[in-house]
């Protein structure tokens, strides 16, 4: 049982800024990768930025220089700072979290998604 608590979306002008969190909770649980995906309507859902246990991080080229993907392991909580925003910013993040759990027959790996929380930017 892996939970993700996702919060910071809001509304925010073009050129703004926002501050996403995502906190996973479980028992016996090892986070390896958390990240956001964002899907806007009638879009994919594409990959923005990820990191691993290890601080290396990943970003779809669309938001390189303006989002910046942060974690702290001890609480395994991930934030997306997210600056200079653009319309084209706006959709519903999900974070994500991979890794494992044991529940005592053997380790099993997982994907946990977060409730999404709604990024809108205006022009």
């Amino acid at each position: 049982q892996v939970q993700l608590l996702e919060s910071g979306g809001g509304l925010v002008q073009a050129g703004g800024s926002l501050r996403l969190s995502c906190a996973a909770s479980g028992s016996r649980i090892s986070i390896n990768a958390m990240g956001w995906y964002r899907q806007a309507p009638g879009k994919q859902r594409d990959l923005v930025a990820a990191i691993t246990s290890g601080g290396t991080t990943n970003y779809v080229d669309p938001v390189k220089g303006r989002f910046t993907i942060s974690r702290d392991n001890a609480k395994n909580t991930a934030f997306l700072q997210m600056s200079s925003l653009k319309p084209e910013d706006t959709a519903v993040y999900y974070c994500f979290a991979d890794g494992t759990l044991d529940l005592g027959l053997g380790p099993s790996g997982f994907r946990t998604w977060g409730q999404g929380t709604q990024v809108t930017v205006s022009s």
